[in-house]
């Protein structure tokens, strides 16, 4: 059995940003040298989220709204006494989840 880690990081500048990594998992896999397997795709940051759909900006722009929808950002967010301003990114998280598991085939993502 074969296993590799690998951290990127992604500085953001807005409260809530779309940050495509197909690439960079792409860049991960290949460098691991698994053929055969799964790579988990695990978000570092509470308030961050990984989701696997297409990268279409229509498509991104009705997930930001369906989220801000569901999680609008707020004042009166309890979360918000403890001094921090982002409640709505914690829901929204949770919505999107924490991490994936992809399957790796023939060396490649396969997203089928």
């Amino acid at each position: 059995m074969k296993f590799a880690t690998e951290h990127l990081v992604f500085n953001t500048r807005k409260h809530r940003e779309y940050v495509n990594i197909t690439d960079e998992v792409e860049k991960t896999v290949k460098k691991s040298g698994v053929q055969e397997g799964m790579v988990l795709v695990s978000a570092m940051h509470i308030t961050a989220g990984v989701y696997v759909n297409d990268a279409e900006s229509g498509l991104i722009a009705d997930i930001d709204e369906w989220l801000e929808g569901l999680a609008p950002y707020r004042d009166d967010y309890r979360h918000h006494h403890t001094g921090e301003t982002n409640g709505d990114s914690h829901l929204k998280s949770l919505l999107v989840h924490h991490q994936v598991i992809l399957p790796i085939t023939d060396g490649r993502l396969d997203l089928g």
